[in-house]
């Protein structure tokens, strides 16, 4: 039988493939570009497609792995490019397709992440104790070969911002690739800024995923405890993509970017409390509020960034936010660690962490018209608007 001799001890199949998803969600945000640019080119059906194929076959082939090479090869390379085909473009075509709901829209699209947070580590748990870990992986690579039939189900809209230079007859080969990548968004001083924000606030965002367990368990709680916290937050998280999604487009008085500000600080506000949970009570309920500020900020990010670059170079915005960003993320839980080392606890690693969302949002406060009461009440209007600033005045700020 093909790699019958890697025979791992009890769990160790589980804790190897986790290791791989790790591999996978770094690979996620760097590839986002090409995916960017073939969906650009190609469109987003085929390229969905072809990402549902690729994620479905490396999970395929891992459960032949007779090394853990073999392992970070087929999950962490192969169907993490699969993953990263399908979410830019899909996430890009919710977008494209909503105007009045697109933050509701954007809340429930992103919301599974919530619910695959819950579901999946007991599932996968549940297939390795009864198939083995070779028998898993066949079965959610079958799972994820449905994303094949998923993606022929898209359908591109064509929009009257869309950038059309990279079609442009007789046109250089470099210009042409600079277009589909989005890399003349380099030079979109408020888009820009917005990724430096997100920078600082992915620095801090991502370590109660990363360390509140730990924290937990340093506080004398056993590993159910802290299982059950962070599955609480998961919730939290679920909740507050779709609530954040429904009050942003509630037709308050506050613009997009205000309310993402709100969220951002709120955000930074609980993780930077996380050490005043003296008992657990106190820190399952600075956690449910973590993960409901930190789930309520996803959407807005999206949309957001819709009123910075326009519905037509959401794909290329999309994928140059997501591998810049992308820093932040991995800078974030190593430093925090370093904290806790050099300071035998985890209370400046959460200080730290919230200062760095608080000061994300402080850029948020230097965007175009942030400041302004007068916004278009005619979507279309709008949109119309956001276009031209793209292509012209936002270019000679």
């Amino acid at each position: 039988m093909p790699g019958a001799e890697m025979r791992l001890p009890l769990g160790w199949g589980w804790l190897f493939i986790q290791r791989s998803l790790a591999w996978d969600l770094s690979l996620l945000p760097s590839t986002g570009p090409i995916s960017s640019a073939l969906s650009a080119h190609y469109g987003t059906r085929p390229v969905v497609m072809v990402g549902g194929f690729l994620s479905g076959l490396g999970l395929l082939l891992a459960s032949f792995a007779t090394c853990l090479t073999h392992l970070h090869f087929c999950i962490g390379l192969l169907a993490g490019l699969g993953w990263a085909l399908v979410f830019t473009p899909s996430l890009a075509t919710v977008s494209r397709y909503f105007e009045k709901r697109r933050t509701l829209a954007t809340g429930l699209a992103v919301s599974g992440a919530g619910v695959s947070s819950l579901a999946f580590s007991p599932l996968f748990q549940l297939l390795v104790d009864s198939y083995g870990w070779r028998g898993a992986l066949l079965l959610v690579a079958g799972m994820s070969f449905n994303l094949v039939a998923a993606g022929a189900l898209l359908r591109s809209l064509s929009l009257a911002g869309d950038s059309v230079a990279g079609d442009a007859p007789g046109q250089k080969r470099l210009s042409r690739l600079t277009s589909l990548l989005g890399l003349d968004l380099l030079s979109h001083k408020p888009f820009m800024r917005y990724i430096l924000a997100f920078i600082l606030i992915d620095t801090g965002y991502f370590v109660p995923y990363a360390h509140l367990v730990p924290y937990t368990r340093e506080m004398g709680y056993d590993e159910y405890q802290a299982a059950f916290l962070m599955s609480a937050t998961a919730v939290a998280d679920l909740v507050g993509r779709i609530f954040a999604g429904w009050l942003a487009d509630s037709g308050t008085i506050f613009h997009l970017l205000h309310h993402l500000t709100l969220w951002t600080v709120l955000t930074g506000i609980s993780i930077a409390l996380i050490p005043l949970g003296g008992s657990y009570a106190l820190l399952m309920g600075l956690g449910i509020c973590y993960g409901f500020f930190a789930g309520a900020l996803v959407p807005l990010q999206f949309s957001c960034l819709v009123e910075i670059v326009g519905t037509g170079r959401i794909l290329g915005g999309i994928g140059l936010m997501h591998m810049l960003e992308s820093m932040g993320a991995l800078l974030g839980a190593p430093l925090s660690g370093w904290l806790r080392d050099a300071t035998g606890n985890y209370t400046i690693s959460f200080i730290i962490s919230g200062a760095f969302l608080l000061a994300g949002g402080l850029i948020l406060l230097t965007l175009p018209n942030y400041f302004s009461c007068s916004w278009p009440s005619n979507p279309k209007e709008e949109m119309k608007e956001e276009a031209g600033a793209v292509l012209g005045t936002e270019y000679d700020h």
